[in-house]
């Protein structure tokens, strides 16, 4: 009888405890698959913003009307305001090349690490040209909602970037 008993309650914790771990593994199959699909659109989106030099790649399609960009200065929201942020980075350099070199997260957070290259031969936020190149890695963190960019704060090292532009010595 007590070996019964203790049969019963072994296979009662066992299925309990089997129905607990395919629940979580189903969570974590779902967190995956939107991380992945979430990271798919935000790098399809970017590459044909920088691809096609077209800013309205920047559209309702992967962004959501309320994107917003974290700045130093203060928050760019909205999906116009967030085009014209980064249509400086296409107006400043006609050559520029953009690459991801890492991107990951989990859910509607991602971190991206990227790479920046090209040639300040246009005017950028307001400053002129100095037909100087950079080179400038950074990282990105994103947000997403509903599978659309919500938003974004871009860390980099400022002052290096400023240097290969030229702007100070």
């Amino acid at each position: 009888m007590k070996n019964l008993i203790l049969l019963t309650i072994t296979t009662i914790l066992f299925t309990s405890c089997n129905q607990t771990i395919n629940e979580e593994c189903e969570t974590l199959a779902q967190t995956n698959a939107q991380t992945e699909n979430n990271i798919k659109i935000y790098k399809t989106a970017w590459n044909t913003f920088f691809e096609t030099r077209d800013s309205s790649a920047i559209n309702t399609d992967s962004f959501d009307e309320q994107a917003t960009v974290v700045t130093a200065d203060g928050n760019i929201t909205g999906l116009e305001a967030f085009r014209d942020y980064y249509n400086n980075y296409l107006t400043g350099f006609s050559d520029a090349e953009f690459n991801f070199i890492d991107v990951f997260g989990q859910g509607d957070k991602i971190v991206k690490h990227w790479n920046f290259k090209g040639t300040f031969d246009g005017e950028m936020f307001g400053i002129p040209p100095t037909n100087k190149t950079v080179d400038i890695n950074g990282t990105t963190i994103v947000t997403m909602k509903d599978g659309k960019v919500l938003q974004e704060q871009d860390f980099f090292d400022n002052y290096s970037f400023l240097m290969q532009l030229g702007l100070l010595e």
